[in-house]
């Protein structure tokens, strides 16, 4: 009995291997898509916090209030609460200077003693067979920041730097500081690094120190546009500044720089991140403003993004699943439903109910196994290219080499889920019934008049082949009802992609990371169709190779017997489009309102007639793939008696 049962479970996948197939393909593009783009979130958060600790961020920045700066015994409190090792003291200001022959605004950090705090990324840097008297390091360029080049000197006049600042504040500058001669004042230094700060790596710029008053992190990358342009950025030793006798250093330490030592509470803007944050600005009091890591245009911008296209991956998951469970409970329902012979026979051997369906049970979970798998490997590709897509708006940090593995592992064991149960349903159905029953064939669906032969005018206008091709399309109502749906979402699908694409390319959201995402949608969406199509036409031209055969027997030529199913195949596919309409209309609306940009009455009109041409391409593609298969039917096997 062993025996025959391992011959007829080899028979299973001998025979529906093009069923295998869709099974695989089903779970590949659908987990793949979904779970690539959710990695992609995780990878990116779970890259800030790694970023994040290899390079020391500070989690709070205090910038004083008072014009002398932080005193001694200030700094000394703060460094006593987070550790000396933990606190980096220095000034921060923006003013113009004179680089490379022409005036430019220049952002300048000092910073006291050895930087420990905020380590920045060394991109390039020259030795010089004498090192310079006062050393800078110069930011990286990006989309703003201009490049200086290795070894420009730069001369800082201080009487001029606190002239300006004074002016900045609405104040007359100090009269004791104007009389100083200018060699007190007058420092060269000379530019040897470029560096990366792990502060600013939105490459459009970082607004939320520019104007700390009022330092709210912008909805997305675009509002940084009308932010202060800064040419250049320039990192010095607090030594560089002069010292003068009676009157100490030109410039106060007006900034600290804080990292807590608990380094693991920061998870990606995590729950108990943001209780602590809040807590220590309550309790911190004094004489200065505090500034967050939600402060922080790059970082909170970054992850906010992230948790967009996060978003869009939910919004999408639950239609590409629901999709996939409706394709997958008809396919397996229809495999079953071929197997009656075979049920019954092992019902007569005396197999239990159990046993009968662990054989499909292990050919959906092969399956599903398969398709498993792959779409690992599609999720790390779509991923990966996510990831670097996000480097045309941030300089990204390095990936990390952490498996995000938690949401695709959600994702696919759903999808198993749902296949297993449809398998057991499916499978008990026909367990249930008596092998005598199950023997017999299966009696075929009884015709009967649609509601077009009902109008006389429109009825009596269509010939033979039509009238044939009407009655089949409403005469299986289970068939036309799943191909709609499935063609309607799918439509949807396709919709929401090339409105993202839209609002893109055409109404000035400059954003390649959405762009890309939008892209991998559409794609997706259009393979997601193609399966969807060949699966559910598959067993359509499956269960009609008798009615095929008979037309062939009958003289039909090829192209005839082809057209007898594209027909039918693209009446189902134009009313699911009709129906995709409103549902298109819907995601593409939640699609906009998660990622907070763009409207659907502002998407362009063109997109409402691109998005069926792309389902009807896929579609064309598909029956083109079938032909052979419907032209290579074995009319004797097909028109054998089944007794």
């Amino acid at each position: 009995m062993v025996k025959t049962y391992l011959k007829t479970l080899a028979r299973v996948f001998k025979k529906h291997v093009t069923r295998l197939l869709s099974v695989i393909f089903m779970v590949l593009i659908s987990v793949g898509f979904v779970t690539g783009i959710g990695c992609a979130v995780d990878k990116i958060n779970y890259s800030l916090t790694d970023y994040y600790k290899a390079r020391n961020v500070s989690d709070f920045i205090f910038k004083s209030t008072r014009e002398g700066g932080f005193d001694e015994e200030e700094t000394e409190d703060v460094k006593a609460r987070y550790g000396a090792d933990r606190v980096n003291a220095g000034m921060s200001l923006d003013v113009t200077l004179a680089v490379a022959g022409e005036e430019r605004l220049v952002r300048l950090y000092f910073f006291d003693g050895e930087q420990t705090v905020n380590l920045p990324d060394s991109v390039d840097r020259t030795e010089f067979s004498e090192p310079p008297a006062y050393a800078a390091k110069t930011e990286e360029k990006d989309n703003r920041i201009k490049e200086i080049p290795l070894g420009t000197e730069i001369e800082l006049n201080f009487k001029n730097i606190l002239a300006q600042l004074a002016e900045q504040n609405g104040e007359e500058p100090n009269p004791m500081i104007s009389r100083l001669p200018d060699s007190f004042a007058l420092r060269t230094v000379t530019v040897t690094e470029t560096v990366r700060s792990p502060l600013v790596f939105a490459l459009d710029g970082e607004p939320s120190y520019l104007n700390p008053e009022d330092a709210d992190v912008p909805d997305n990358i675009n509002d940084a546009n009308d932010m202060i342009t800064l040419d250049h950025i320039l990192y010095l030793s607090y030594d560089v500044v002069p010292d003068i006798p009676t009157f100490g250093k030109l410039l106060p330490k007006g900034d600290l720089y804080v990292a807590i030592s608990d380094r693991s509470l920061f998870s990606e803007f995590g729950a108990k991140y943001e209780s602590f944050v809040n807590a220590e600005k309550e309790a911190l009091t004094g004489e200065y403003r505090v500034l967050t890591l939600y402060d922080n245009y790059s970082f909170h911008a970054l992850h906010s993004y992230a948790e967009k296209v996060r978003g869009i991956a939910v919004v999408l998951m639950i239609v590409f699943l629901l999709v996939t469970a409706l394709v997958t409970l008809s396919t397996m329902t229809r495999l079953i439903e071929e197997e009656r012979a075979q049920i019954a026979c092992l019902q007569t051997l005396g197999y239990p109910p159990w046993r009968i369906i662990f054989k499909y049970l292990l050919f959906a979970m092969i399956g599903c196994g398969i398709g498993g798998v792959g779409a690992y490997f599609v999720e790390v590709g779509v991923a990966t290219l996510l990831y670097i897509v996000f480097n045309y708006s941030f300089s990204m940090p390095p990936m990390t080499g952490r498996v995000a593995i938690l949401f695709f592992l959600a994702v696919y064991f759903f999808v198993v889920l749902v296949t297993l149960i449809a398998t057991v349903l499916a499978g008990r159905k026909q367990t249930n019934e008596k092998p005598a029953n199950l023997l017999r064939p299966k009696v075929p669906k009884a015709g009967k008049k649609i509601f077009l032969e009902r109008i006389p005018f429109f009825w009596n206008l269509l010939s033979f082949k039509y009238k044939s091709t009407a009655r089949n399309v409403l005469r299986y109502k289970g068939r036309f009802f799943m191909t709609v749906v499935a063609v309607a979402f799918s439509t949807a699908l396709v919709t929401a992609g090339l409105g993202l694409l839209d609002m893109c390319l055409f109404h000035g959201i400059d954003s390649p990371s959405v762009m890309m995402v939008a892209a991998v949608v559409v794609a997706f969406a259009g393979l997601l169709t193609a399966v969807v199509i060949y699966t559910l036409t598959n067993i359509n031209i499956s269960e009609r190779n008798r009615e095929l055969a008979t037309l062939m027997v009958l003289g039909y030529y090829d192209g005839e017997v082809a057209g007898y199913i594209y027909r039918e195949v693209y009446i189902d596919t134009v009313v699911g489009i009709l129906f995709g309409y409103p549902l298109s209309a819907l995601l593409v609306g939640i699609v906009f309102k998660v990622m907070g940009m763009g409207t659907l009455g502002g998407m362009s009109w063109f997109v409402w007639l691109l998005a069926p041409a792309v389902v009807l391409l896929f579609t064309a593609a598909v029956t083109l793939i079938l032909r052979r298969k419907i032209v290579k039917i074995d009319m004797n096997e097909s028109l054998k008696a089944v007794e």
